[in-house]
């Protein structure tokens, strides 16, 4: 027979008997405690066969917060958001400013260094990595 275990709204096991143990874990599972994950954002990655298309979704991000970047085969997509506006004569009660830092990559390992294009549109950077065509290092050698 199954036991009903209530939950919380953040789907924690609500149950009694605490232990000290207990008190530290939620404490940094709670909601309130932010972690790197939370600011990280969703990239999907697609070979088209002669090029990869990756798509990095950053709603509300500008192009000057973002910096992407081909390293030896590692494609980086990096973000440095900071929201700040002119708050003179407001009276908030309360007030939320966020500011958040993350880097996402993906190793590419047969990524041209050339020919690379980058578009922001309605929040979604694609990044456009063109193969490399490779040559076939065989030589034929004549015979005399």
């Amino acid at each position: 027979m199954a036991s009903m275990i209530p939950y919380d709204r953040y789907g924690r096991a609500l149950r009694r008997g605490l232990t000290f143990e207990d008190l530290f874990d939620d404490l940094f599972s709670s909601p309130l405690v932010s972690s790197s994950s939370d600011a990280a954002f969703k990239m999907d990655v697609v070979d088209e066969g002669e090029a990869y298309v990756v798509s990095a979704h950053l709603a509300g991000v500008n192009r000057d917060e973002i910096d992407v970047e081909l390293n030896e085969g590692r494609l980086s997509i990096s973000v440095d958001k900071k929201e700040s506006e002119e708050t003179k004569g407001k009276n908030y009660l309360h007030k939320e400013t966020r500011e958040w830092s993350a880097t996402r990559g993906v190793y590419l390992k047969d990524a041209a260094t050339e020919g690379l294009t980058a578009r922001l549109e309605d929040g979604v950077l694609t990044v456009n990595v063109p193969k490399q065509v490779e040559k076939p290092n065989v030589t034929k050698i004549s015979i005399d």
